[in-house]
């Protein structure tokens, strides 16, 4: 399997950058939001997301991670945070990677068990290969791909983060 890199390190970190700025731009109103990372790369990038927001702003982020099997969404889904920590906030839903959508939908299902004063959603890839009505308010990058070809973001060198095409 080759892999052509789509975002390198440099690209990822500019685009999380102006992903945090629209979030700023977008949260005017409010000096405090809810940064909600789906387990895994998600919960990654909303750290990532989170040093920029501190580093332009003075809202209060507060990180939670979203717990959920991406195989089986229907299964049990549980935050590190209680509804009642981001009841009536603004919470964001974050993802490295829009696919079918599927993870979003179920994701965004869990928050809407109680009111939220706004609710937006952030992948740094959104694939277009949506089969849920779900749409990410604030992207990286939007990628037409064959459903052959998969997105595989590398979060794990913190000074190397690589997006790939494989």
């Amino acid at each position: 399997m080759t892999k052509s890199i789509i975002l390198n390190h440099q690209e990822i970190t500019h685009k999380t950058r102006r992903i945090a700025f629209q979030i700023l731009e977008s949260n005017s109103e409010t000096d405090e939001i809810i940064l909600a990372g789906i387990h895994g790369n998600g919960f990654v990038f909303s750290q990532h997301l989170k040093s920029h927001l501190e580093e332009i702003s003075d809202l209060k982020i507060t990180l939670c991670e979203l717990i959920l099997d991406k195989k089986n969404p229907l299964s049990k889904i549980t935050s590190s945070l209680q509804k009642e920590d981001y009841q009536n906030k603004n919470l964001i839903l974050v993802d490295d990677v829009l696919n079918s959508g599927k993870t979003l939908i179920y994701g965004v299902k869990h928050f809407l068990e109680v009111p939220l004063t706004s609710f937006k959603t952030v992948v740094l890839v959104d694939r277009s290969h949506k089969k849920y009505p779900i749409k990410a308010d604030f992207k990286g990058i939007s990628l037409s791909t064959s459903l052959q070809e998969h997105i595989e973001v590398d979060f794990s060198n913190k000074t190397n983060s690589i997006a790939y095409l494989c």
